[in-house]
């Protein structure tokens, strides 16, 4: 049986997810287009813009998967998402309405420290490494919730949401709506995919390779976020500085005339 040989493919896989940074750093930013159709629309097209922004977040949706990734009845499942809740409501109503803000990529490379935790919390880190009981499950999770929330603000707070603070709150309140309807959606196919993945052999058997993919892609989208904050804060150390460039060009634009007058031209 010939097997894939990683090796062979190693550099080009990498390629590839050097080249993706900026598609999933700004995966659920928001965008240019997004801010100009928000400048006169309505609050259901809040809820809109929320929902596809919990569905584009893949940290928000990583941290969620590895939350749900043990639980086993609806109970538990609705005690932890309703903490989560809670923590990010908190969080996005207010830092929104206050206007308390920070650096959104510094935000979401914390919130891919999260997704690192709870799978790190979920192949017994704690117990094999520390030789310690995990900490309190459900406050991690509401704290967890604060920071994604408060990662939700970062974006929301690019949009124009007006002066007028009954309007503005009405527009926060529909962005949270659309991101609660969203992640119902998501969680619905995430817990039904597990419910039917428990009852096969293959649970057992790769549950933890699942938990350590979890912890490595948390890992890749720290490194993404950590990338898209060199990129904001020391611009110039990734391109031309404008002077530089300009004189690039001059020199350019004097070469070119050298060989014209040597080639009669």
């Amino acid at each position: 049986m010939k097997f894939f040989d990683f090796s062979r493919h190693r550099q080009r896989l990498f390629a590839v997810l050097i080249g993706m940074l900026p598609a999933i750093a700004l995966a659920h930013g928001i965008s240019e287009a997004d801010r100009i159709r928000m400048l006169e629309a309505g609050y259901i097209h809040y809820i809109g813009l929320g929902a596809s922004h919990m569905l584009t977040g893949y940290d928000h949706l990583l941290f969620l998967f590895g939350v749900v990734f043990y639980l086993t009845s609806f109970r538990e499942v609705a005690k932890f998402v309703t903490v989560f809740t809670i923590g990010h409501c908190i969080t996005l109503i207010l830092a929104t309405y206050f206007k308390i803000t920070w650096n959104y990529y510094l935000v979401d490379a914390i919130i891919a420290l999260s997704v690192m935790y709870k799978a790190f919390d979920n192949n017994g880190g704690f117990q094999k490494h520390f030789q310690m009981a995990s900490p309190n499950l459900l406050w991690a999770v509401f704290g967890f919730g604060l920071l994604h929330g408060f990662g939700l603000s970062t974006r929301l707070q690019q949009l124009p949401l007006g002066d007028d603070p009954l309007a503005m709150l009405w527009r926060i309140l529909s962005f949270n709506v659309g991101v609660e309807l969203g992640q119902i959606a998501a969680l619905t196919v995430m817990v039904g995919v597990l419910a039917l993945w428990r009852h096969m052999p293959s649970f057992k058997r790769f549950s933890y390779a699942a938990n350590l993919g979890l912890f490595y892609a948390g890992f890749y989208l720290l490194f993404v976020q950590l990338h898209g904050y060199q990129h904001d804060s020391h611009p110039d150390s990734f391109r031309f500085p404008t002077a530089e460039h300009r004189h690039a060009h001059e020199d350019i634009d004097v070469e070119q005339t050298e060989d014209n007058s040597r080639n009669g031209l």
